[in-house]
């Protein structure tokens, strides 16, 4: 009876470590499947100089000025003062975009000595801080699997003018 039982746990365990990969290469499928394309028109552009720099973020942590925390980038060519972002394979949960108008196309968003932004800024749902950059909650917005659209609008600080 007892080696009955040591084959049938044998068995069972051996079993067990064949259908666990099979059920982890499921859940990435499935996740794939699941992943989510974002794609971002950013209007309002003053000119058609430069480009535009897009990063998604998906938590608060950076938001919105720290690209290195963001989960992605996107950079966008100008055409007719507008642009557009694509994000692709993007998985479900909540996220907040921010955008710049890279005028000079150096890469970074230039600010002057008070750190107020010289080039074009914004973030999705419109959201614009107060005495500051936006909150990741108040630009946060839900991928559920199927493709997003956004619209986002550049604004120009000048300095003096929050």
């Amino acid at each position: 009876m007892k080696d009955l039982r040591r084959k049938l746990v044998r068995l069972f365990v051996a079993s067990a470590l064949i259908l666990i990969p099979g059920i982890t290469v499921s859940s990435r499928f499935a996740q794939r499947l699941q992943a989510t394309q974002i794609h971002v028109d950013v209007v309002g552009l003053r000119n058609k100089k430069g480009q535009v720099l897009c990063s998604l973020f998906s938590s608060a942590i950076g938001f919105p000025k720290n690209d290195d925390k963001a989960v992605a980038h996107y950079t966008a060519e100008i055409s007719d003062r507008r642009a557009s972002c694509e994000f692709s394979g993007i998985a479900p949960g909540t996220y907040a975009l921010s955008a710049f108008h890279d005028e000079n196309s150096n890469g970074k968003l230039d600010t002057n000595f008070m750190g107020i932004p010289r080039e074009g800024v914004a973030a999705s749902n419109d959201a614009r801080g107060r005495f500051g950059p936006p909150k990741f909650d108040d630009a946060a917005f839900q991928v559920s699997g199927d493709q997003v659209n956004l619209s986002i609008a550049i604004t120009y600080l000048k300095a003096g003018r929050i």
